[in-house]
This record gives C-alpha cells, structure tokens and sequence, in this order.
C-alpha cells in the first residue's frame, strides 16, 4: 500500500512540475472540451432549422413569393401529316392526311408593370417575417403573333380558339377577381390546372440555392377571345390590375419585346435580386424605394414567341426581396468556429502563467475554466433570440470574461494575473466580434491577429527553460 501511494506521488509531482506533462494534460482537455463545443454547434443549428421552419409556416398561410409571368397569346393552329395505311383487299397502300392541333404563344410588344408593396412584420414566438400587400398595375399591347417559322396558309390559324395566359407563383395570396381588358373588352382569368405541375411545396424553397428551381408557377388561362379583340390587323392593348398578398420577395419575368417595372415600397431595406438591376441611381430613398428596370428583347436571351410550349423564363426574372434580415444564427456559427481557438489560447495564457510563476493549477481548474469558454456559446445563441447581436455578444462576453477573471483571482492568490486574463479574453472576444462583422477583408484581418498573437507568445515563452520540463 505505501508502495502505491509512493507511485502516485511520484506521478502527481511528475504532472505537477514536469512542464510536458501539463501540455500532454492541457491538450487532452482541449480535446474533451471540444465534444460540448460540437453540441453548442448543433444547437445553433437545430435553431436555425427550428427559425426557417417557423417562417415557412408563417409564409405559406400568409401567401408565398409573388412571381409572375405574362401576359402571353396562346393561338392554336393546324399542321397537317400523311400516315400511310396498307389496304388488305386491294393489296396497296393508301394515304391519310391527319390533322395535328398545336398551340403557339406570343409574348406582348410592350409590357409595363407598375407595382406599389406595403411589407409588414409578423412575429409567430420570437420568430419574425415579412409579409406584404402589393397592387399590381400590367399594360401594353400585342402586334400580330409572327408565325413565318412555321410557314403557315391563313386558314390554319385558329383565331377564334385563342386565349390569354398568366402564370403566377401564388394563387392562395390573390385577393381580387383578375380580368383583363382587352380591345376594351374584358375577360376573365380561372385557375387551369396543369398535370405536369409537381405536386410539391416548391413554392418555399431553401435559400441558400437558386429560388427559381424550387418555384412552381400556376396557370391562369382566360376564355376563348372573340376575333375582334385581337391583334389580327392591328396592335391591340391590354391592362390588367391584382392585388396579391405575398412574402418573401416580388419578382417579374421581362417577356415584353420592350419591357418597364417600376416598384414602390415603404421599406427602407431594400434586397434587389434577378438577373437585371434596376437603373435609376435615385432608387433608395428615407421613406423606402421607388425603383425602375428597363429590359429589351435583345437584353434576354430568349425570342417574342414559342412553338414548343411554354418556356420555362424562371431565371430570368428580377424584383425586390423584402425578408427581414435575421443573421444571428450565422453569426453565432462563425463565432463557435473560433471555439477551438479561444479555449486554446486561454488555456495557453494560464499555463504559461502557470509556468512562469510556479503556481500550481489542477486539471479540474483547468477543465471549470473551459466549460465556462463553451458556456458563452450558449448565452451567446440564447441572448440573441431575443436582443440584438451586438447586445448578446456584449453580455454574454462580459458574463465569461468575469466568471473566469474571478474565479482566476481564487486560483492566482493575486491581482495582477487575474487582471491580465481578463484583458487578454477581452481583446480575444473583440478580435473574434471583428472578424464576423467583416467579410471581404476577415480573412486578411484574422491572418494578421493571429500573426501577432503567436508573435506575443513566442516573446512571452523566451525564457521558459524547456530543458528542465
């Protein structure tokens, strides 16, 4: 039994004051630590999901993203092929011309939207969005559809078959009975099912790809147009006005030969997105934005008419995102990043005090010490659900850096190594805060901090004598 406690001793005094032993001890508990470190993370992320699930919810009882599409000229025409048909009594063949019905689509010569958005928040528990009201304003006109490709006689034109087209992303948020006036005559539009239209929630995408794979547009078809009413001799005009409620964001696809959107809005943070920018450089006033966009057909790579269906024009459409920018758990991911290094470089300050000094710390001071380091990532994610990320961060800082600061002083016996680790966790957690904020130059300005903090313990350590550890 003495022979045991002789042993134990002996590899007590071995941790205690051989100085590899305490960086064989120090990184062990690095690496335990690093185990809650990965539940902080999942955490962060479980929020993250929990948030964009939330806001989901909240979009599609509301209305999803408004995208729309139109309007265009479907007009039916004929086609003719000869089958040929082998005649058992006579021994020959015989010819049967068939006649094939197609459907082509014109896209309007000038097209002019003018949409006014009044975005409002709303909360579901300590989650918010946006939503909104929009009244949409559509004019233009249509020339003649332009069937030379097909090389097409008159009398297989199917004029009085042809309609109307509107495709939308957001049938539930349409609050009005939508008609256009055609020619001066109306015609309303009705919902038409389409069997090759997934059945899927397309319509809430995930953000961080492209929105317009994940969007599902609906079509809106009108009646049969009385032959007058369109534009056989003569370019017809039309308008057309819907008041739709929506979120997210409001986007138009140009097919106009000559295209003009102009959108008005009381929100002061506005997010312009899609392929064309708009090109008033007075768009973004203190009351909210007025923005204006001009697209010509040779601006888009795509023609006034198509002959195999409906082109799908998605990526090509433009508009406002009115999301309330809600980056805190993103921040608070990037900050968890750095964990590693926090608990690192504290660990390195207290034992390099340790060394230095002679005073003796024990592993389970050590491990108190990184549990609090980890426990700021938690206060950090919890603080910012419902404050500011400058404010979470500023008191779940404070809150660690005095907990260890105190806690240090028991360990130290003195004042002036407490005061130093309170200074340098400081300046830690503000080099950390600095670095999220940034981002064109956080690389560079994360290079030279770390630079000069492995300079300053490169100079700290210079008189450690190794050779005895």
């Amino acid at each position: 039994m003495e022979k045991v406690h002789e042993q134990t001793g002996k590899f007590g005094r071995w941790i205690r004051n051989s100085i590899s032993a305490r960086m064989l001890m120090i990184g062990f508990l690095i690496l335990i630590l690093l185990i809650p470190l990965s539940y902080v993370k999942d955490i962060i992320r479980e929020r993250q999901y929990n948030q964009k699930a939330m806001i989901s919810e909240i979009n599609k009882k509301w209305g999803g993203e408004v995208m729309l599409y139109g309007p265009m000229l479907k007009v039916p025409y004929k086609t003719y092929s000869v089958k040929r048909i082998y005649n058992q009594n006579t021994k020959t063949y015989q010819e049967e011309t068939i006649e094939n019905i197609h459907n082509a689509y014109f896209f309007p010569n000038k097209l002019s939207v003018s949409s006014i958005v009044n975005p409002q928040p709303k909360k579901r528990g300590i989650y918010e969005t946006a939503v909104y009201g929009s009244e949409i304003h559509i004019d233009g006109n249509f020339t003649r559809p332009d069937f030379s490709e097909k090389d097409l006689e008159e009398k297989d034109i199917i004029w009085e078959k042809s309609k109307l087209i509107i495709e939308t992303s957001n049938l539930k948020g349409v609050s009005s009975l939508v008609e256009i006036n055609l020619n001066k005559n109306n015609y309303a539009f009705e919902s038409k099912y389409d069997h090759s239209t997934p059945n899927s929630n397309d319509n809430y995408y995930d953000l961080d790809k492209h929105s317009y794979e994940y969007l599902t547009l609906h079509k809106l078809e009108s009646k049969s147009i009385k032959k007058t009413d369109l534009p056989i001799e003569n370019p017809v005009s039309f308008s057309l006005k819907m008041n739709v409620n929506g979120s997210k964001q409001i986007r138009f696809i140009p097919v106009g030969k000559e295209t003009d959107v102009n959108i008005k809005s009381n929100w002061k943070t506005a997010n312009f997105l899609g392929e064309y920018l708009p090109y008033n450089p007075d768009k973004i006033k203190e009351d909210g934005f007025d923005a204006k966009w001009k697209v010509l057909d040779i601006n888009r790579p795509f023609p006034q008419q198509s002959f195999n269906g409906i082109p799908n024009l998605k990526k090509y459409a433009f508009g406002v995102n009115f999301m309330i920018p809600v980056d805190q758990y993103q921040k608070s991911e990037r900050s968890a990043k750095y964990g590693f290094l926090v608990i690192s470089l504290t660990f390195l300050v207290f034992f390099l005090i340790q060394t230095m000094s002679k005073i003796s710390i024990h592993p389970f001071q050590y491990l108190m010490i990184g549990i609090a380091l980890t426990m700021f990532y938690t206060l950090l994610i919890s603080i910012s659900e419902h404050s500011n990320f400058l404010n979470a961060y500023l008191l779940a800082g404070i809150s660690v850096v005095a907990l260890i600061t105190l806690y240090s002083k028991s360990i130290l016996k003195t004042f002036k190594f407490p005061m130093f680790i309170g200074i340098s966790l400081t300046a830690l957690y503000t080099f950390i805060f600095i670095i999220i904020q940034l981002e064109s130059y956080a690389l560079l300005v994360g290079s030279v901090g770390l630079f000069l903090i492995l300079a300053s313990v490169m100079y700290a350590s210079r008189k450690i004598d190794w050779q005895n550890g």
